[in-house]
């Protein structure tokens, strides 16, 4: 038998970033289905939202607002707990950062994951922790919340809210009512698998419900261009419930057949690969995605912690290629 390289490792190749703006005060840094980061600059300071990866990595994002704006950067708001998200908000301590912002149940997966998490994804994503070297460590937010929080940043305002679970238990979005600009982090993803290796399945449908209620006419998903039409919005949120779905109809279905976790990928590429196999990081998701839908659908409610060993384990068992 043969394998196929470790989720990502083999993936090395450049991707042209895009910094497009939205609104008055919104704009979207993408690049080819890497993580977005999404960029507010209200009267006087600017918001960031997810770090990236590393602070050699923020570099390239602090380039792009400064072909804008010379305000400061006073806020870092996090999506959710994951490193390659995360562990760039050092790189804005220069550029003025006075807040970093996630929800609670965020700040709780941090202590209780983020150490193993870091090792994990380091491992998984090599290109994205370029200069690994300069994380400092884990990064902790300074303000947190637990349902929500508007910052006025001059007269823009700013909701800060965590929509229920989905992508994680911490889930934040970041929404400009005045402007209808919606920054939905991994909740949302358009061209891109849906990482749900600490998802709450059962959850995802009902929280990108009450996003897609907010009527947001222009959206940076989690990975994936900017959404600036009526129609790539409504695919971009059907889409995300139809990978969900599929996903964890495919594990309740192996689970009532009695089959093991090998029997659930299985029955995950039959029904999935057809639609999904051709999207961003789609075989490096889908292990991860299947071992969690699994889990979920035998009744384990709470994602379990995956560390650079587990990770390699289950990876190795799930992904042989005759």
């Amino acid at each position: 038998m043969t394998q196929k390289a470790f989720a990502s490792v083999a993936d090395l190749e450049e991707k042209a970033v895009s910094f497009v703006q939205l609104s008055e005060h919104a704009w979207a840094f993408t690049a080819e289905g890497d993580p977005n980061t999404g960029v507010v600059i209200g009267d006087d300071a600017v918001m960031i939202i997810d770090a990236t990866a590393t602070p050699v990595m923020a570099q390239q994002v602090i380039g792009k607002v400064r072909e804008v704006t010379n305000k400061p950067i006073k806020y870092v708001t996090l999506t959710h707990y994951h490193a390659v998200r995360v562990l760039g908000a050092s790189g804005y301590k220069g550029e003025g950062l006075e807040q970093i912002i996630a929800s609670y149940p965020t700040y709780e997966l941090i202590c209780e994951r983020g150490e193993a998490d870091m090792k994990s994804e380091i491992g998984r994503f090599p290109r994205l922790f370029r200069a690994v070297d300069s994380i400092p460590g884990l990064t902790w937010p300074t303000l947190t919340f637990k349902e929500e929080i508007t910052l006025w940043m001059g007269d823009l305002e700013v909701r800060i809210w965590h929509p229920g679970r989905g992508h994680t238990k911490g889930d934040t979005v970041v929404w400009l009512p005045q402007e209808k600009v919606l920054f939905a982090g991994d909740l949302l993803e358009a061209e891109a698998a849906c990482y749900t290796g600490d998802a709450y399945l059962s959850d995802w449908p009902e929280t990108l419900a009450r996003l897609e209620a907010l009527g947001a006419e222009k959206v940076v998903p989690g990975r994936g261009p900017a959404l600036t039409t009526p129609e790539s919005i409504r695919n971009a949120f059907a889409y995300t419930h139809d990978f969900v779905t599929t996903l964890f109809d495919s594990a309740k279905a192996a689970v009532a057949q009695g089959l093991d976790l090998k029997g659930a990928m299985r029955i995950a590429r039959e029904r999935m690969d057809p639609k999904f196999g051709h999207v961003f990081i789609y075989e490096h998701c889908l292990p991860f995605d299947v071992t969690r839908a699994y889990d979920e659908a035998s009744g384990i409610r709470d994602p379990r912690i995956w560390t650079a060993e587990r990770d390699q384990e289950m990876w190795h068992a799930l992904q042989e290629e005759a």
